[in-house]
């Protein structure tokens, strides 16, 4: 077997977590984590990466989207409650809930274009953190596979296909949190029927309960491993919520609400998600095939209320609902061929990809308690893509390797809008090449130089919109279909000490504009072209069968590109430093634990930087004791030391009741205070 078969077929062996689960009776779990996570030979970019199923397993995680808070740089937080969609940061990008990060589960996108709520809307409330058995990260526009919404990078989360044994688990916690798990892979007809169903509810620490109740469940027949042999997966999911959104900061000061209070007790949520989808992939001597389709029907009210009486005055105030219903479906196909040209080892792959969106309705209401006062906007949308990638990687020496590709888009767009002058179609077709040249490894590093086009689509109703949906007069400006990026990157990954995996990584990304539709208004908001670059270390240490420490620091600097001396350069949101440090322990006797932090840096709130965000520091503890060979107890702390911070904080103009007239002023959602769970799991 040539050079190039030899490391292929050893990155499967490494891929195939379920090989570190057979393992993890004789190795330790951060053993097992270790080289799991090593893409020594394997990985395109410096900042490509998998996160293990043993760390997740370690980490205390708050929410589910917090899954994705172990891609290096990356911060997960919450504006609202916690049945919404989680707000990202990344690189230097506001991230919103998921432009320009693009995220998957089992090979279903989550990213939900032309959503109600926000571009690229990315709930990741139906995942059961449980079920992860890795999650492969990308970042930046450097892979021809990767399409829209990917430019900061893109996330793969796999579901096992199988458990080591079945486990029933229940958590108990403060202000009314109870979650139960009951999951297992019974064999069946010559594979196995992977299944979890979890029940949750949660008041949380606001002053008006949250009584966040889901219901959650998938369904997974499996045979054969991901990389030869098919999977069929359900997942369904239903929540419902009652949010604290962010208060203007002049409410609490003055005692009109506390720091956990609300100003529009009736605002919150109901969504729906239920999803079917197939994987099947096909291992030759020479080959790989892999194609993978699904369908998906989900829905969504969201009642808001962010400016409180600015727009109708108090009574009725200024609530609104976005709501949507929508079925979509979608493809992926590819192959990847393993040959000799030229008596070089080469890999050759072509990959398609479909995608269809209908949204009847989506819409934009004016709301009083719930109760719709009238429609701002209404309109059925489809929406339809189909995009072809090429890539070649070529070995030219035992130190060198590239890998060359090619992506090309084409988008199509249809709004039947309450407004006629709205409604109409567009479409936009994109090409991007990308490159990566690979050298190494030498003595255990390897250096990559990166470059890359991406891009991102905007909202399918900011394609034809003509005039403001609030007067159905003033002119509006539509929005480009698709958004361009330009990325660079320079990239080391090294083993500098036996146990020690470091990664570095020094990146730019410019785009072309980040013109946006703003769900919240139903009309687009013009913005300006920008360019962001940072440096990213990410590393990973293990000292012992029993101990290991990673961390990852992250400083990012984002720009608009065209000086506005009046406005001002700076992007607003854009995160310059993050940091992440984790300890974990096992192998100590019974008992097991883990320690992270996390810290969140401050971000500029309005374009001249006078007004700033404040950093955080956040420190979440975890503490287990194996009862018996099938039995253990964990206890989870988070805020361990109380740290009175917040989640996000927005600087706009809002009108409490009693004001005549609107006030420009910080807006924040706190972090919660200092919370216990306890956690009782039984394997069987």
């Amino acid at each position: 077997m040539n050079v190039r078969r030899k490391l292929f077929y050893s990155y499967l062996c490494l891929a195939v977590t379920g090989v570190g689960a057979h393992e993890s009776t004789e190795l330790s779990a951060v053993e097992v984590r270790a080289r799991a996570e090593n893409l020594e030979g394997v990985a395109a970019a410096g900042s490509e990466g998998v996160v293990s199923s043993q760390r997740l397993a370690a980490v205390p995680i708050l929410r589910p989207g917090e899954v994705l808070e172990m891609v290096p740089g990356l911060i997960v937080t919450q504006h609202a409650g916690d049945g919404k969609a989680n707000q990202y940061f990344l690189r230097g990008f506001n991230l919103d809930h998921g432009t320009d990060f693009a995220t998957y589960v089992g090979g279903v996108p989550v990213n939900m274009p032309s959503h109600a709520h926000g571009q690229g809307y990315t709930d990741l409330n139906f995942l059961i953190p449980e079920l992860v058995d890795r999650v492969s990260f990308r970042k930046g526009p450097y892979f021809a596979e990767e399409g829209d919404f990917s430019s900061a990078g893109a996330a793969r989360i796999d579901y096992f296909r199988s458990l080591d044994a079945s486990l029933a688990q229940l958590t108990l916690g403060r202000n009314g949190y109870a979650r139960s798990l009951l999951a297992g892979s019974p064999e069946l007809a010559g594979g196995k029927l992977l299944y979890g169903l979890e029940l949750f509810h949660n008041d949380g620490p606001w002053e008006v309960d949250e009584h966040y109740r889901k219901l959650n469940g998938v369904l997974r027949y499996s045979q054969g491993s991901r990389h030869n042999g098919f999977s069929l997966t359900g997942m369904a999911y239903q929540g419902q919520w009652t949010s604290t959104d962010q208060v203007a900061r002049r409410a609490v000061d003055s005692g009109l609400v506390g720091r956990f209070g609300t100003l529009d007790p009736t605002t919150g949520g109901e969504t729906h998600r239920y999803s079917l989808s197939g994987e099947w992939a096909k291992r030759w001597e020479s080959a790989q095939s892999k194609a993978n389709a699904w369908w998906l029907k989900s829905g969504l009210d969201l009642w808001s209320n962010f400016q409180y009486c600015a727009s109708n005055g108090c009574p009725p105030g200024d609530q609104f609902k976005q709501a949507e219903r929508r079925q979509a479906g979608g493809f992926a196909v590819s192959h990847a061929m393993f040959d000799r040209w030229g008596g070089f080892d080469v890999e050759n792959s072509i990959g398609l990809q479909g995608r269809v969106d209908h949204l009847n309705p989506v819409g934009l209401y004016w709301t009083s308690g719930r109760q719709t006062q009238s429609t701002v906007r209404e309109d059925k949308v489809t929406q339809r893509s189909l995009s072809l990638w090429l890539q070649n990687e070529t070995r030219w020496t035992g130190w060198f390797r590239s890998v060359q590709g090619l992506r090309a888009d084409a988008y199509d767009f249809s709004v039947d809008s309450s407004l006629a002058a709205n409604s109409g179609k567009a479409s936009d077709q994109m090409l991007t090449p990308k490159l990566a040249l690979i050298f190494g490894p030498w003595q255990n590093t390897e250096l990559y130089l990166n470059y890359g086009h991406g891009f991102h689509s905007n909202d399918a109703r900011g394609t034809t919109i003509r005039v403001d949906p609030a007067d159905g007069v003033t002119p509006v400006q539509s929005v480009k279909p698709l958004v361009r990026t330009r990325g660079y990157e320079i990239g080391v990954r090294s083993e500098p000490l036996a146990g020690w995996q470091s990664t570095l990584s020094l990146w730019q990304l410019a785009a072309a504009s980040e013109l946006l539709f703003v769900g919240d208004a139903g009309t687009t908001e013009a913005s300006r072209p920008s360019r962001r670059y940072g440096v990213e270390w990410t590393n990973l240490y293990v000292l012992a069968d029993w101990l290991a420490i990673d961390a990852d620091l992250a400083w990012s600097h984002a720009r608009f590109r065209d000086h506005d001396p009046l406005v001002g350069d700076y992007i607003p949101g854009a995160v310059s430093t993050t940091a992440n440090i984790g300890i974990t322990l096992d192998h100590l006797g019974p008992w097991f634990g883990s320690l992270r932090l996390r810290y969140f840096g401050p971000r500029p709130l309005i374009e001249d930087n006078t007004v700033r965000s404040a950093s955080s520091a956040l420190t979440n503890l975890r503490v287990g004791y194996r009862l018996a060979p099938r039995t253990q107890l964990a206890l989870d702390v988070y805020n361990l030391f109380d740290r009175k911070v917040n989640d996000i904080e927005y600087w706009y103009d809002s009108q409490l009741p009693g004001e005549s007239a609107a006030v420009l002023d910080r807006h924040v959602h706190p972090t919660e205070p200092r919370s216990f769970r306890l956690t009782l799991t039984y394997r069987f």
